[in-house]
């Protein structure tokens, strides 16, 4: 079994705070998957968030080879935004923040 350095543990959760990090990418992540796949559908699921914010999260996702977008040559033209095979790699991840999170509200609730 390999062996890591604390210096690089560090930088593998810096790289995996720069790919999920922020308001809206997981959210984003989670709409997808849960068959919102135009624009405005995802845009729609996920209040507050802008079309400008949507827009440049969507392609940071897509240049992480998170998710994909596909164009069909209808007219108008229609975009959809799929998941990767590779993005179902962060379920784990997923998970994991998912039950953390729910004990810690649980956590908070008690005071």
């Amino acid at each position: 079994m390999e062996e890591f350095n604390f210096e690089d543990k560090i930088r593998f959760v810096q790289d995996t705070q720069y790919v999920l990090g922020g308001k809206w990418k997981l959210p984003i992540i989670i709409s997808i998957y849960h068959g919102n796949k135009r624009f405005n559908e995802i845009l729609s699921s996920i209040p507050p968030i802008t079309n400008r914010v949507l827009s440049k999260e969507l392609r940071h996702l897509e240049e992480n080879e998170l998710i994909a977008r596909k164009v069909y040559n209808d007219y108008p033209i229609k975009i959809e935004y799929l998941l990767t095979d590779y993005c179902h790699s962060i379920t784990e991840v997923l998970q994991a923040m998912e039950k953390w999170g729910k004990q810690h509200r649980e956590q908070i609730k008690k005071k």
